[in-house]
């Protein structure tokens, strides 16, 4: 059925210098809070200091404080942006380098609303004039400074970083960026991928922002800004900063799809997957061992003091990662989102191993999402009820659908070309490969090493991805294109080895969400081709009662449709009536318990499936009193969608919650019918 939305997360929350909030809170309790307990008035003043010193100290300081939501209000009170915005050009560049690090952590820690806070007092005019003049300043700074830090660069990153969180959320700035040309102004950065792969893959996730759902900008896409993300694209450096590096470029690209020269799409498309496909090749697994073996070797002779600093800091960021994103609004056509979550950059510089790490696992996490959004149609009407009803619409007469629901129970499908590369570059297989569990031997490196810590979530996420991404595949694919009817049961039989092998699996409700739906996707495709299922009655059962106690209302519904799509398929093979009473007993339970009408409607409908006919479905129908239980459910079925879905539900769920009370009126005279015989 319906595409599962992919959501979004928030990025961690760091300061300018790299130094977490947990790191610094204590430090902050020492200081002055001045006026309500917070030291905004006496740093803002600090800003007005001849001193370049304190005026670098005081920016400093307001980063490390505004990571404390709670004081982000003060701040914005006392004017904060419009007398931060003038130190991002100062004359000192370390004035400038914490400034725009200040205003980053500010657009990170404050969300949307402060994004545009932050745009409608104009902090994008001093922010596009820095920007211009770091990338006029880069060659020269280069010459001066081959040896050392390049400072301008570094001034850039956080530019760049700023640019990237502003228009994520504001589409204000996003219009200022079409505008202002800063389109030229990012590739720049971008092109400095050979000494400054930092600058880049910060300039590439703000490319690969700015140029999803912008036809604007894409209109002025010109063979310059192409030819700079093929350049990237075609790169040979072997680090997985440079994998990211590509992948990103890749997302870019996608994104424009629609605006390359015909000439040229169908290889550049090609070029795309081959880069997803080769970021997906390397197993995390094996290497996250290898990267901390190679780290500890390294340090071996290292001085204990440094190496005790880079594990501290280390360890705060890892604590940082474990809390880095949490669910928030999802996008309407199901495509992937992205939003500014990398971090990568704030681990201390005497952590290559774990960047390395790190940059691999954030690849082939937007590797997977990328390929979902591959998957997704641009059709408006993707804004589909997710957790929809697979109400038969075959069975009905006109007077069952309302308008606009035909096409929200369209299968989607792929162009010819994306179909052809994906299925050219294994994709399908690769995808697969990652819905494993992290192997042991990461996940043992990684609990032993607090430093190494966050990178449990990372790898456990990449799993989601690739499970989402697996049930995207599975909704725009055919059979024969996954390998048929052999290779469909041994990805079923794995499914239901993560379900069933995972300690708890009612626990991490973002895994739960993928998997369910993935298997959903799979069961859907095997029962149309008549091949047999794979999960046993009690494997089903106890899948059931794991999503009852779920929250998530997609979980709940993707677990029902689960027991209608396998109990219609034993209806049709003998002695399975014990089976059916079991799953109606299951379903009637939920149609009328759940708290949710969505699921309510999908129980229903998986009802309909089960029993719509075969002498199993008859007898088991009888034995558990289903005609009369549907009928005492019927008017409160229809009071509930009467009196809660005009205000608590879309206009296509309601569509489909229409069908369903149709379709159970229905219902109920077909069993009037056959319990009469």
């Amino acid at each position: 059925m319906g595409k599962s939305k992919t959501t979004k997360f928030k990025r961690p929350q760091f300061n300018a210098v790299g130094l977490p909030v947990k790191a610094v809170k204590e430090e902050d309790e020492e200081e002055d809070h001045g006026d309500d307990g917070c030291p905004a008035a006496e740093l803002l003043e600090k800003l007005q200091s001849p001193s370049a010193d304190v005026r670098e100290f005081a920016c400093a300081s307001i980063s490390r404080v505004v990571q404390q939501s709670q004081t982000i209000p003060g701040f914005l009170q006392r004017d904060a942006v419009k007398r931060l915005g003038p130190m991002l050009l100062d004359s000192s560049v370390a004035v400038r380098e914490t400034a725009t690090g200040a205003l980053r952590n500010l657009s990170a820690c404050g969300g949307q609303e402060v994004c545009e806070d932050m745009v409608k007092h104009d902090v994008m005019t001093p922010l596009t004039a820095l920007l211009r003049e770091c990338c006029s300043g880069f060659d020269t700074a280069t010459m001066l400074m081959k040896d050392q830090k390049n400072a301008v660069e570094d001034v850039a990153n956080e530019a760049v970083n700023l640019l990237w969180n502003l228009c994520e959320s504001s589409n204000q700035a996003l219009s200022v960026f079409n505008k202002s040309g800063l389109l030229d102004v990012v590739i720049q950065c971008l092109e400095r991928h050979p000494n400054n792969v930092e600058l880049a893959i910060s300039a590439a996730h703000c490319l690969h922002i700015v140029t999803e759902d912008n036809p604007e900008l894409l209109c002025s896409i010109n063979t310059a800004v192409l030819r700079a993300l093929e350049n990237v694209l075609l790169s040979s450096q072997p680090s997985m900063a440079h994998t990211l590096l590509r992948t990103l470029a890749a997302g870019t690209l996608w994104n424009m799809k629609g605006n390359l020269p015909a000439a040229n799409q169908a290889q550049t498309l090609n070029a795309v997957v081959a880069t997803l496909s080769q970021c997906l090749e390397t197993d995390a697994g094996m290497l996250i061992p290898e990267l901390q073996q190679a780290e500890e070797t390294r340090h071996q002779n290292a001085p204990v003091a440094a190496d005790t600093e880079d594990n501290t800091c280390a360890e705060f960021a890892a604590e940082e990662m474990d809390e880095e994103e949490e669910p928030l609004k999802q996008k309407k056509n199901g495509k992937a989102t992205r939003v500014n979550n990398d971090f990568s950059d704030f681990l201390p510089r005497g952590k290559e191993e774990l960047r390395e790490a790190t940059a691999l696992l954030t690849a082939q996490q937007t590797s997977l999402e990328i390929i979902v959004n591959m998957c997704c149609s641009d059709d408006p009407s993707d804004d589909e009820w997710e957790e929809s009803s697979s109400s038969d619409e075959s069975e009905m007469g006109p007077d069952g659908l309302c308008d606009g629901v035909s096409n929200l129970m369209s299968p989607l499908c792929l162009s010819a070309e994306v179909h052809g590369a994906l299925i050219n570059h294994s994709i399908p297989e690769k995808v697969l490969k990652k819905t494993q569990f992290p192997k042991k031997e990461a996940m043992d490196v990684c609990h032993q090493n607090p430093s190494w810590k966050g990178l449990i979530k990372r790898m456990q996420r990449v799993q989601s991805r690739a499970l989402t991404c697996l049930h995207s595949i599975l909704s725009t694919m055919d059979a024969e294109s996954l390998g048929g009817a052999s290779a469909l049961q041994e990805a079923a039989q794995h499914l239901s080895t993560l379900v069933f092998g995972a300690a708890d699996i009612s626990k991490d409700e973002e895994f739960l969400e993928a998997v369910i739906s993935a298997m959903r996707s799979l069961l859907q495709m095997i029962a149309s081709k008549n091949i047999p299922q794979c999960m046993t009655p009690q494997q089903l059962m106890s899948l059931s009662e794991a999503a009852t106690r779920c929250d998530v209302v997609s979980v709940r519904v993707n677990a029902v449709a689960i027991l209608g799509i396998t109990g219609s398929t034993l209806a049709k093979e003998k002695g399975t009536a014990e089976t059916l009473q079991m799953i109606g007993s299951a379903l009637l339970q939920v149609a009328t318990r759940d708290s949710d009408l969505v699921v309510n409607g999908e129980a229903l409908d998986a009802l309909f499936d089960v029993f719509a006919d075969g002498d199993e479905a008859e007898t088991a129908a009888k034995n558990i009193q289903l005609l009369p239980a549907l009928k005492s459910l019927q008017p409160v079925f229809k009071a509930k969608i009467r009196k809660e879905g005009r205000g608590k539900y879309t206009p296509q769920q309601l569509c489909v919650l229409d069908n369903i009370k149709i379709n159970l009126r229905r219902f109920i005279g077909y069993l009037e019918k056959v319990m009469k015989k």
